[in-house]
């Protein structure tokens, strides 16, 4: 598994692995189909993220991009030290330790942008991330209410962050 940062002439693949993702779990936040952006604006949109100085890592193999990492880092002054993160791994590339590698990796560029608070949310049933993420250093901060409606039923997330 390589874990890379991404570049501009990846739009086609990882549009390719978030609509996989849209599709195959409901742990993320578009919902089957909903995404509909094109090659030509992914490609503007990680050229626009790159040029904030945020970040996204994929976790690449033989067969494509298996996973990736976002740090969506604040522009104004008072929160430029924050990352905010997405992570997202195919359902058949789950417990084989991407997700720690693409945070080991994240982690090691944020500490050089001189980031020091990683933040994240997280469904409160989804047991399996809770646990990565706490592995990784992360606690929960406090609960988001009815943040988001899933067939129908409000969900809540968990606030969580990391201090580096």
């Amino acid at each position: 598994m390589n874990i890379r940062q991404i570049e501009e002439k990846d739009a086609e693949k990882f549009l390719k692995l978030l609509k996989r993702l849209d599709n195959e779990t409901k742990y993320m936040l578009f919902e089957p189909d909903e995404r509909t952006s094109s090659i030509g604006e992914i490609k503007d949109h990680i050229t626009k993220l790159l040029k904030s100085k945020s970040m996204i890592f994929v976790a690449e193999n033989n067969q494509g991009f298996a996973g990736y990492i976002l740090a969506n880092r604040g522009t104004l002054q008072r929160i430029k030290h924050s990352a905010y993160i997405v992570i997202g791994i195919l359902q058949a590339s789950t417990g084989k330790g991407i997700g720690q590698m693409l945070f080991e990796r994240m982690e090691r560029w944020a500490s050089k942008q001189q980031i020091s608070r990683l933040e994240l949310t997280v469904m409160t049933h989804n047991d399996k991330a809770i646990k990565l993420y706490e592995k990784m250093g992360f606690e929960k901060e406090g609960v988001k209410r009815h943040s988001l409606i899933i067939d129908g039923t409000s969900i809540d997330e968990y606030y969580m962050s990391k201090l580096l």
